[in-house]
């Protein structure tokens, strides 16, 4: 009987998509020079390596057992915040960011609180044992019994897991895994996608929570993106440099909780802290009013955050005035300024303007918009903010002033902050005061200057 032969693809090493030639340019993601040569292998036979003859069963809705393995906690509150509420058993959470982030070190103190309660194992492929138990050391962080191994084969990661028993098993990374029925290379698409396949499957079948580290490419996205975030249940971003002792830990995709939910750490000589209150980090202002600067209250996930905005509008000297934006979408103030001068009377096309959110957040809502001109305008007259206000709403192209979800919520968190006045949209005026908070609802955008 001839021998079956491994397919040939094509696949990109940045996004995954795969093309039956080659190609210069990725058409998925726009990337030139990424779309590589690689091998598929063929269909296995019988059932996956290591799942000890369990054969699927049918059930009806009404016999799935939800309540048998509820969610239990990380140990670090914002960590459950961006879960969702706690991990659950039998899910898979890939954590992805730049080298040097904090992403083996978040997961190692989680590993290390969790051992207290429940057997946990720790799987390297990058580092040694001795290296991993001195960075606990260094770190002090208390020594329950936490299992390591050195591995890299998921045939044998399956095998050692299932007569360990763990109820938790951190994988570091993904990109080091390599599966015997893949001939590519240990970090392709191919041998990423095949490993995180079969770890996604092990974990259903066992209900134990795994924990995938993912580095990331040099546009910034983990490597194969759009093929594991189809495969695995949560994926998180830790975002901050390496001149920002703050990290913020994102979720982009999450089957158990709300998506783009945020936590907040600090990276210190012990480890990642947590951060309970990011708002007061994100507020460090001036003791003096500063003209150009602005503080909105954005959403993000499941609760509201009070940020500074900064803008800078000064004189242009060449033929197209510059727009440059940090944590804000670069269109998206084009199109504000064109509307604050067709709306609010107020030109900037001679005008180079700079747009800075404070804390190297990124904020990709619209609520920012009406902070956004008030700080523009602020510039522009040279003419500060009171110090006590605090704004938020989205304009439209006509002028008006749109409002936004989670109003009451929003402004509760000013009042919080000692806050004394609020520009929100009419629409988001709440019935009921809110003590010590003045709140002033406008609809047009020429109305929010007039105030001003």
């Amino acid at each position: 009987m001839a021998k079956e032969k491994n397919k040939i693809i094509f696949l990109c090493s940045d996004c995954g998509a795969d093309y039956s030639h080659w190609l210069g340019q990725c058409s998925g993601c726009g990337a030139w020079d990424t779309v590589k040569e690689s091998k598929l292998p063929p269909p296995a036979k019988g059932r996956p390596h290591g799942y000890a003859g369990e054969r699927s069963e049918v059930k009806t809705m009404a016999q799935v057992a939800t309540t048998s393995a509820p969610r239990f906690s990380s140990g670090l509150a914002e960590f459950d915040r961006v879960l969702g509420g706690g991990v659950v058993p039998g899910s898979v959470v890939l954590v992805g960011g730049d080298p040097g982030v904090g992403k083996s070190t978040v997961l190692l103190q989680v590993c290390c609180e969790l051992a207290g309660r429940m057997k946990v194992l720790y799987i390297t492929g990058e580092e040694s044992l001795q290296q991993i138990t001195m960075r606990a050391r260094r770190l002090e962080l208390p020594d329950h019994g936490l299992l390591l191994l050195a591995e890299t084969r998921i045939e044998e990661i399956c095998e050692i897991a299932i007569r360990e028993k763990p109820q938790v098993i951190i994988i570091d990374s993904i990109q080091t895994m390599q599966a015997a029925q893949v001939n590519s290379a240990p970090g392709s698409v191919t041998q990423v996608r095949e490993s995180a396949a079969q770890l996604t499957t092990f974990a259903k079948h066992h209900d134990i929570a795994i924990f995938l580290i993912g580095h990331v490419t040099k546009s910034g996205d983990l490597a194969g993106p759009r093929v594991l975030e189809h495969i695995i249940d949560v994926v998180c971003y830790i975002e901050g440099g390496s001149d920002n002792r703050y990290r913020v830990l994102r979720a982009v995709k999450n089957r158990y909780g709300a998506v783009n939910e945020l936590g907040v750490f600090a990276m210190t000589d012990r480890g990642m802290k947590e951060v309970k209150n990011p708002s007061a980090i994100f507020l460090t202002r001036y003791e003096e009013p500063m003209p150009g600067s602005a503080v909105m209250v954005i959403w993000e996930g499941s609760r509201p955050l009070l940020v500074e905005i900064q803008a800078l509008a000064d004189d242009s000297y060449g033929e197209n005035p510059r727009r440059v934006t940090l944590g804000l979408d670069y269109n998206r103030l084009a199109m504000l300024l064109a509307v604050l001068h067709r709306h609010g009377r107020v030109a900037t096309y001679n005008k180079d303007v700079f747009v800075n959110v404070v804390g190297g957040i990124r904020v990709n809502e619209t609520s920012a918009d009406l902070a956004l001109l008030l700080a523009v305008v602020s510039s522009l007259k040279n003419k500060p903010l009171p110090m006590d206000l605090v704004a938020f709403g989205e304009v439209g192209l006509a002028g008006e002033i749109r409002p936004v979800p989670g109003g009451q919520e929003r402004l509760r968190e000013a009042a919080k902050h000692g806050f004394k006045r609020a520009l929100v949209p009419k629409a988001n005026t709440p019935k009921q005061p809110i003590k010590g908070l003045e709140i002033i609802g406008v609809s047009k955008l020429a109305e929010a200057l007039d105030i001003i």
